[in-house]
């Protein structure tokens, strides 16, 4: 009613018809079902984005979930399986090896047959060990063979599996020339000692050809079993060769080098711990002791 009566009272005022303007563009303008549209709009945007962020949070915890599980599972098989001693044994076993999981299928072969080496190296030593005992038994005066022949089984068998095998092992394993370079150096030591072991020095505790054929005219069994020895000697000799052939030309095709075996080496020695805190230990003591005389 006030705005038809202004309109016919006042037709022509300027402020009239600008105030009725402003409330008829204002009507205009107003949408209730826009208003509620931009709502609806934003709420549903917030739920899509809590339901995202849920599921982010679910396949977060599912990772983890697997990570810890796949390192149980690493941690379950890489357990130590070498001896394989049985479970009730009291002694464990002390190295981890799998030629499947760690050795590249291309190396696996040229590894084994290191491995079948070390075993044939092993039963070769117990066979010089009754060789020799089969001489005392003979002669007493062959007492001293016997012995050393005892001390070469029990100290060649470990230290060749952990001065040359495991070194080429873990060379292999891990593309490591420094191990490469330490295997080179105590097999040659090795082959050499081989070849001493097959000739037979007297005296020495080992049956090679000289040791055997000096039983050829008392004793022919003990001649026979100490060339038979002899024979293994010489066969791991000839193995040893071809071995290290095969693995030098493996290892110059693999791009090691003497200056990656320093690399490794001082990379090895200075993360160490141990060593850090023994370096750390004796700088400490040193600059004290300079201290003290000054």
């Amino acid at each position: 009613l006030v705005f038809l009566a202004s309109t016919f009272l006042f037709p022509q005022d300027p402020s009239v018809t600008q105030l009725t303007n402003a409330n008829q563009q204002g009507i205009d303008d107003f949408n209730p079902f826009t208003e509620n549209s931009r709502l609806v709009s934003a709420t549903a945007a917030q739920l899509a984005l809590l339901r995202q962020q849920e599921e982010l949070e679910k396949k977060a915890a599912e990772l983890d979930r697997k990570e810890q599980e796949l390192k149980n599972e690493n941690y379950t098989s890489k357990r130590n399986n070498w001896p394989p001693f049985p479970s009730f044994c009291p002694i464990k076993p002390c190295f981890y090896q799998d030629f499947a999981a760690e050795i590249p299928s291309g190396f696996q072969r040229t590894v084994k047959m290191l491995y079948y080496l070390w075993m044939f190296h092993t039963v070769t030593l117990f066979l010089n060990l009754l060789a020799c005992l089969a001489e005392f038994i003979t002669e007493a005066k062959f007492g001293v063979d016997f012995g050393l022949a005892i001390l070469w089984f029990l100290l060649f068998t470990p230290c060749a599996f952990l001065c040359w095998y495991r070194p080429i092992y873990k060379a292999f394993r891990s593309d490591s020339s420094f191990n490469f370079f330490f295997f080179f150096f105590v097999f040659f030591c090795q082959i050499v000692l081989y070849v001493i072991q097959a000739v037979g020095i007297p005296n020495w505790g080992v049956s090679g050809w000289i040791a055997a054929l000096s039983w050829t005219k008392t004793n022919l069994a003990v001649a026979v079993v100490m060339m038979v020895v002899a024979v293994f000697f010489t066969v791991c000799a000839v193995l040893s060769l071809l071995l290290v052939q095969r693995v030098h030309s493996i290892f110059r095709s693999t791009g090691a080098s003497f200056q990656r075996a320093q690399e490794e080496f001082s990379h090895g020695v200075f993360s160490n711990t141990t060593v850090r805190n023994a370096a750390a230990t004796a700088a400490s003591a040193a600059a004290q002791s300079t201290l003290q005389g000054n």
